[in-house]
């Protein structure tokens, strides 16, 4: 499907996943309406330095707003809707929060893509909402499991999305990437954690459980399978996983960093990393052969090569003294 002329909403688009998105769709002419949350100082988040903003119409708006949602749908012909409270740790402090905006925040968007009577919503999700893996690799049918306050909001995300397909045939796909990682993701998450104690010189990375495993996907992968999965006329009424089927621990990632890095540092667990012992996810591996199979995509970086393009990026001082690599992001 060519995007040519074709006008898109991508919310969460000032954050990691969805300004890469914004910028690669912008790439292939579409019409990019691209939403930031709302602040007062008028910040757009990844997008604020982005060379293609000047090719979008960013709009600063709330989710949780449903009038709002109405106005920024109007026109559109795709919607992308990644904008979400995504932060595990965080969600067992401020629950309520995740359920307004990851819960009520998608059914304002599925309501005004309903009313705007858009071609194609994809609704983006999480690996998390499958927990700790019954089997492996984890294919679309596995059974779902809140281990989290955030999978929980997932979870109930999802099945409002599809609910709208199936009572109201808006042509919805629940897409569920792996762990996406690269330039621009958020301190809360394993690998910039990682690097920004790293490669600011300390001599202890403090980390979380080093057991569970994850399957990690470079965000320009990720991207592409959305747009793969947007054109895919097969995907609508379908949930499709987004990932590798490659595992690794997180403390051989962490090894593995150090040595891209060319660092010393010792790997010491801080026990006030540790999720609660029944909300810790041990394992996730992707099936993805339904991707592959509705749409010919499958992730073409590895591992190595995503790792290399990140840490390149974070070594760039004006990009590292953004993080705060000694302190606990929640």
């Amino acid at each position: 499907m060519s995007l040519a002329g074709r006008s898109i909403l991508v919310t969460g688009a000032d954050g990691f996943i969805g300004s890469h998105l914004a910028e690669m769709l912008c790439q292939r002419g579409a019409k990019v309406r691209a939403l930031s949350l709302y602040n007062s100082v008028g910040q757009w988040g990844w997008l604020e330095d982005s060379a293609l903003k000047g090719d979008m119409e960013i709009v600063a708006g709330d989710i949780r707003d449903h009038d709002m949602m109405r106005r920024v749908v109007e026109g559109i012909d795709i919607v992308f809707h990644l904008a979400a409270l995504i932060a595990i740790p965080y969600s067992y402090h401020a629950p309520e929060s995740y359920v307004q905006t990851n819960v009520a925040g998608t059914l304002n968007l599925l309501q005004a893509a309903m009313a705007a009577r858009v071609g194609r919503f994809v609704h983006t999700s999480t690996s998390e909402v499958y927990g700790t893996a019954r089997y492996v690799p984890i294919d679309e049918s596995h059974p779902l499991q809140p281990q989290s306050p955030y999978s929980a909001s997932k979870i109930a995300a999802d099945a409002l999305a599809m609910s709208f397909w199936h009572s109201f045939q808006l042509p919805v796909t629940v897409t569920r990437p792996f762990n996406t990682f690269g330039p621009r993701q958020s301190a809360r998450a394993v690998i910039p954690t990682v690097l920004t104690q790293l490669l600011t010189g300390v001599r202890e990375v403090k980390l979380g459980s080093l057991s569970p495993t994850r399957d990690f996907n470079f965000v320009e992968d990720t991207c592409e399978g959305l747009i793969a999965i947007a054109g895919c006329a097969a995907a609508v009424g379908e949930t499709i996983n987004i990932g590798s089927g490659r595992e690794i621990s997180i403390g051989d990632l962490a090894q593995m960093l150090a040595g891209l890095v060319g660092a010393e540092s010792r790997i010491v667990l801080d026990e006030a990393r540790l999720r609660p012992a029944s909300s810790e996810v041990d394992r996730l591996c992707c099936d993805n052969r339904k991707l592959t199979r509705l749409t010919d995509f499958s992730p073409r970086v590895s591992l190595e090569e995503g790792l290399e393009r990140t840490i390149a990026w974070f070594r760039r001082p004006e990009k590292l003294k953004a993080y705060k690599a000694d302190a606990y992001n929640v």
